[in-house]
């Protein structure tokens, strides 16, 4: 079986080189017995790899139970886990099987492991090592044969240092680690997310359609989505509802943006960092747009001063525009001898990225220093509709 096939079997989404190489990883483990622990951020899809595990191996029939650790209280936990006799606790009327006997033969996922108190710790790193443990409140040994899978969004290493994690069960754990890369780093993932979500909810939920223009899938893909696939999934969902039957443009994906749930990554703008404060937004894209301008024309200069060294330039015959202010206020002229003001450079600069970029709005606007949503708002500001 393929990668691709086996991520379409199991349903795990994902072009991108980081999830290709999670997803061989799965492939090699999951005939086996061996313990795993999946770590990654909240919300990237911890459980669905979990799943693929299980779904491949030789439990495949068997039961899959999923328990977070984190959503169960502390005095519950362990009880639920290894079950109770009658009478060994307030409340304990009748004898109760816990998650390790329900899923006898099976896999059992532990997700959010690092919230587990250490006491219970204890006695999980014992059903794993020996597959014994007792039910609270009785002293018989009981022996399960349950392949446990654990995640958890917190790093491990810094639990253990910390003293909230025991190391000798990190370590048992920890046979195979797999991290799962939250979706800044894999953008070329979103727009697959995108399409799954759509066709899904709106095939389940019996409505009809327009789908994302490119130009809006461009706009998401620039986000850097913290909480995940599960925060891009709800938006994709709730802008089906309210856009019910239409097409969602650019503008459209704007107005659903959370203003603070989601932010553009800052990689392509620090270096053009830092701008002046006490401006307005405006002028401060105004002011990063200018310094990524001088930035093309200083590689232009060194491009043709390359091309000169080497006999070439006449063949290119390659014009080195100057722009009326540098960085430092520097006045010049434009490469045709007219004057140019700051609206007509940010049109010329705009349009040499995205030509650059073969269209690609998304890469054009990281290049240029700004968010794709700012670049869509002086594409319409300037009416640019032909780039």
């Amino acid at each position: 079986m393929t990668v691709e096939e086996f991520q379409g079997k199991f349903g795990i989404v994902g072009v991108s080189v980081a999830m290709r190489e999670v997803v061989a990883t799965v492939m090699q483990i999951a005939p086996t017995d061996v313990t795993v622990l999946i770590s990654g951020e909240s919300g990237v899809g911890k459980e669905v790899i979990a799943r693929a595990i299980q779904g491949a191996s030789m439990r495949a029939d068997k039961a899959f139970v999923a328990v977070n650790c984190g959503a169960i209280p502390e005095g519950i936990l362990e009880s639920e886990l290894f079950g109770h006799q009658r009478g060994a606790f307030t409340g304990a009327v009748e004898s109760r099987k816990g998650y390790f006997e329900i899923t006898d033969g099976g896999t059992l996922f532990l997700d959010e492991i690092g919230d587990m108190p250490l006491p219970t710790q204890v006695k999980l790193l014992r059903v794993i090592e020996t597959g014994e443990f007792m039910r609270v409140g009785s002293s018989a040994t009981q022996k399960v044969d349950v392949r446990v899978i654990a995640a958890s969004n917190k790093s491990l290493d810094a639990e253990v240092a910390k003293g909230y994690f025991r190391q000798d069960l990190y370590f048992r754990l920890g046979s195979v680690n797999l991290r799962i890369p939250p979706l800044r780093e894999r953008r070329e993932d979103i727009p697959l997310f995108i399409e799954k979500f759509s066709e899904e909810f709106s095939q389940r939920n019996k409505i009809k359609f327009g789908g994302f223009t490119q130009e809006a899938i461009e706009i998401l893909t620039g986000l850097d989505w913290p909480g995940n696939v599960r925060e891009l999934k709800n938006l994709v969902e709730s802008i089906i509802v309210l856009e019910r039957g239409n097409e969602v443009n650019a503008v459209t994906a704007e107005k659903y943006i959370p203003k603070a749930g989601a932010f553009y990554s800052t990689e392509a703008t620090s270096k053009f960092l830092p701008v002046r404060v006490g401006k307005t937004p405006e002028e401060s894209e105004r002011e990063l747009i200018l310094r990524a301008l001088w930035e093309i024309k200083n590689d232009i200069v060194d491009l043709k001063n390359l091309l000169e060294a080497n006999g070439l330039e006449r063949k290119l015959a390659l014009p080195v525009p100057q722009y009326p202010f540098g960085l430092h206020g520097e006045v010049g002229n434009s490469a045709n001898g007219k004057e140019l003001n700051l609206e007509e450079m940010e049109k010329y600069l705009i349009r040499a990225a995205i030509e650059k970029y073969h269209g690609n709005k998304s890469m054009a606007a990281n290049a240029l220093g700004i968010s794709p949503r700012t670049l869509y708002r002086k594409l319409r500001e300037y009416k640019l509709k032909d780039v």
